[in-house]
């Protein structure tokens, strides 16, 4: 049971990590084509997009970090 729960822990974030590198391959494929086609670039939505998920990702490594030094206070104690 106790090696289920740990093998579980990490899922989310992992998830999330997968879902915004899949999203950025997506997007940059987008632009490329855009690009091709119209032969405009547009930077603000290209600066925009990796600003957000640049930051989605901090948090959640920042979340992530916390709680971990939260449960070793736990085990310290």
């Amino acid at each position: 049971m106790a090696m289920d729960k740990k093998k579980r822990k990490g899922l989310f974030s992992k998830i999330i990590v997968s879902v915004v590198i899949g999203l950025n391959v997506a997007f940059t494929t987008a632009i490329l084509i855009i690009f091709a086609k119209t032969s405009c670039e547009p930077s603000g939505l290209i600066i925009a997009w990796f600003s957000f998920t640049t930051v989605e990702l901090w948090s959640l490594a920042g979340i992530k970090k916390t709680k971990e030094k939260k449960e070793q206070n736990e085990y310290d104690c």
